[in-house]
């Protein structure tokens, strides 16, 4: 079991893990990396909550980032979080 997302005022980030396969990746995401992709006409809106409301669409962000190579921590950036093509 893995500890829940949090945001990390220090950093400025929402940490949180994925499973990728049979393991827990740690995981990181910015205040601005949200902003920019999920809210940005927002104002002081809640780093946490916007990662929640798009955990799914992060989340596979990160599997994809572990597919290709990365190792732990995996800090999603705005780039990850493009539109898919299908």
């Amino acid at each position: 079991m893995s500890q829940p997302p949090f945001f990390h005022e220090d950093s400025g980030t929402v940490r949180f893990w994925v499973q990728v396969d049979d393991k827990l990746v740690g995981a990181s995401i910015t205040r601005s990396a949200l902003h920019f992709r999920f809210r940005p006409d927002g104002q002081n809106e809640d780093p946490l909550q916007t990662y929640l409301a798009h955990a799914q669409e992060i989340d596979d962000a990160v599997r994809r980032r572990v597919a290709q190579g990365s190792i732990e921590p995996v800090m999603v950036r705005e780039f990850d979080l493009r539109e898919q093509k299908a």
